[in-house]
């Protein structure tokens, strides 16, 4: 009963062993990877990019923020790019799955470049972590989506939901990003207080790797975003505790 109702939002499932492990792969070490965000095992990027010293002498190697956010998101969008040459003839839904994944990562590439002001650095086992996380997901989310061609369409079609939802998000966290950028002055380095996609994806997709990885997404951040608020409150006297993670007033 619960299958079928899921069926007419996602395409069946790929008699693929490759994308049903990564489904599971990436939605349980994400949620995994949030709950160590919370018990305070970080990864070491942006302001915990110098915590969980290594206890075992050796030596961490240290990049700057913007070499390493480079190498984060170039792969991922370099992939993005590259599936429209691999996969060439595709349906609708392939290329809008494609283009949203390209363009999310340029933004992150454009970002990094242009907007962002950067005062710590990153441990590389950390960025190799995570840009590996991203290429591989990105990947995998165009391969699933090239095994739904000449399959029929799930009855529910979000597809255009989804491409609302995707422009809405990331015309958001690219606003977002330039107000914080403003928050720090040239030469300045301190940390500010801020005032004042990847659902649309999977919406256009309707696959089930790509809700998968939301899922997972959504756990990790949910993690992070609790770890962020701990940091505010220990390092800035005037953060409100009434300023909560993720749900207004509750948590």
């Amino acid at each position: 009963m619960a299958a079928s109702f899921f069926l007419r939002f996602i395409f069946p499932p790929p008699p693929s062993l490759f994308i049903t492990g990564m489904s599971v792969i990436s939605l349980t070490s994400l949620a995994v990877t949030g709950f160590s965000e919370v018990k305070g095992k970080h990864l070491q990027y942006s302001k915990f990019w110098n915590v969980n010293p290594p206890n075992n002498g050796r030596k961490q190697i240290k990049v700057s923020s913007r070499t390493g956010m480079l190498i984060l998101y170039t792969p991922a969008f370099l992939a993005g790019l590259a599936s429209f040459v691999l996969f060439q003839h595709q349906d609708v839904r392939f290329l809008l799955v494609d283009a949203a994944l390209t363009l999310h990562f340029f933004k992150r590439v454009f970002e990094v470049l242009f907007v962002h002001k950067y005062s710590g650095g990153m441990i590389l086992d950390s960025v190799i972590l995570i840009s590996l996380s991203y290429f591989l997901s990105t990947a995998t989310m165009i391969y699933a989506q090239q095994l739904t061609q000449g399959i029929s369409e799930p009855p529910v079609d979000l597809k255009y939901p989804g491409i609302l939802l995707f422009l809405i998000g990331t015309s958001g966290n690219f606003y977002h990003h330039y107000l914080l950028s403003k928050l720090r002055g040239e030469g300045e380095r301190e940390y500010k207080i801020p005032k004042g996609g990847f659902l649309g994806i999977s919406f256009i997709s309707q696959t089930s790797y790509a809700f998968s990885f939301t899922l997972g997404t959504m756990f990790y951040l949910m993690g992070r975003s609790y770890a962020t608020r701990r940091w505010y409150l220990s390092k800035f006297e005037d953060f409100s505790e009434d300023v909560k993670a993720l749900i207004p007033y509750v948590f």
